[in-house]
């Protein structure tokens, strides 16, 4: 099978024939019909994941058809339609016990643990604990796209933060995770605040639902800014970028017993960000993370797409071949464009 592969981090990845892969005995392989390009991918390409073994395979948003089925699998066959968790769950840990298989402690990522979707096929272990059927109406690269920001970003603002309509919702970065949170914050009756340093973007956001936006290299104090537009700071506040500053920003405009939830991943020189712990303690603030989401909560999100409420169509900017992936891969710590790129042509 062709696909995208670079052998050390940093280097520029290349398209090249590569082995098939092959099922698990609780495993499925996957045609890849669309995945998308995620910041997580730009990471794991820089280094900042010890999980990845060299040479590797990026990719974790992905849709597709089942090619192949291992011997164990009991609910999936060939043909069938299907999409997965960025976070697979082993389904049977202490925590995939309890419901929570995107914090398993013995995940399956592919695009991490294991080769990715970069590529034309893609195997996928614990299938009956992670598929998910897609609806024939949902077209593959709007279905790629769910595969990490968006439904990371509906688990921190519905089942983390737990937002209530009427609520002010704060959201620091409008690039894909953002844009994500603001029309699921939108769907749920808040009222979103969008940061973000492009006017371009902001307008965007405005689009979804936003309906107040802040330019942060306009704005000098931006965690004012936000208090002043929520009358006393945000009830929920989002660090959909992952950086300090944004993180430090997103916990100082709560007001009191407010709920952070940080989306944006912290990973090498920022893995350790300050925070103003004096107005945690203070304030009685909530701090949160939000890992991806559970194979069994997609029906929510399915639902709320069949009737409108949710459009995650509107995020996607360009769809791309594999031939384009190694550049677009490399350009994505530039934040530039808007929407996602999903690869639909393999």
């Amino acid at each position: 099978m062709k696909a995208v592969i670079f052998e050390q981090f940093g280097q520029t990845p290349r398209v090249q024939s590569v082995a098939d892969p092959a099922p698990a005995a609780t495993g499925v392989v996957i045609k890849v019909e669309a995945t998308g390009l995620c910041r997580s991918d730009w990471h794991g390409w820089m280094g900042h994941d010890a999980d990845i073994v060299l040479p590797h395979v990026p990719g974790h948003e992905l849709a597709g058809t089942v090619q192949a089925v291992g011997k164990h699998v009991t609910q999936w066959k060939i043909g069938r339609r299907v999409t997965v968790p960025f976070v697979g769950g082993c389904g049977h840990c202490f925590e995939c016990n309890s419901g929570n298989h995107q914090v398993c402690e013995n995940q399956f990522q592919p695009g991490f643990t294991a080769w990715g979707s970069f590529a034309e096929y893609v195997a996928v272990d614990f299938a009956d604990t992670n598929l998910v059927a897609l609806p024939e109406t949902l077209d593959f690269a709007t279905a790629a796209s769910l595969g990490c920001r968006f439904v990371t970003s509906f688990r921190a603002i519905v089942d983390q933060a737990k937002v209530k309509p009427g609520e002010w919702v704060a959201v620091h970065g409008c690039g894909g995770v953002g844009l994500s949170a603001i029309m699921i914050a939108t769907a749920m009756g808040a009222n979103v605040v969008a940061i973000d340093l492009t006017e371009e973007k902001l307008a965007f956001a405005r689009e979804l639902g936003a309906v107040a936006t802040i330019n942060g290299c306009e704005t000098q104090d931006v965690i004012g800014a936000v208090r002043e537009i929520t009358k006393g700071g945000a009830h929920v506040s989002i660090d959909a970028l992952g950086h300090p500053s944004t993180c430090f920003n997103s916990i100082a405009n709560l007001r009191r017993r407010g709920r952070h939830v940080q989306v944006g991943l912290m990973l090498g020189d920022h893995a350790h960000p300050p925070i103003p712990m004096d107005k945690v303690i203070a304030h009685e603030l909530e701090i949160y993370g939000s890992h991806g989401m559970q194979a069994f909560r997609y029906k929510a999100l399915m639902d709320m797409l069949e009737t409108g409420k949710l459009q995650p169509q509107k995020l996607i900017g360009k769809e791309i071949a594999l031939d384009d992936a190694p550049a677009a891969l490399m350009a994505m710590d530039r934040f530039e464009g808007l929407g996602i790129n999903v690869i639909t042509r393999f």
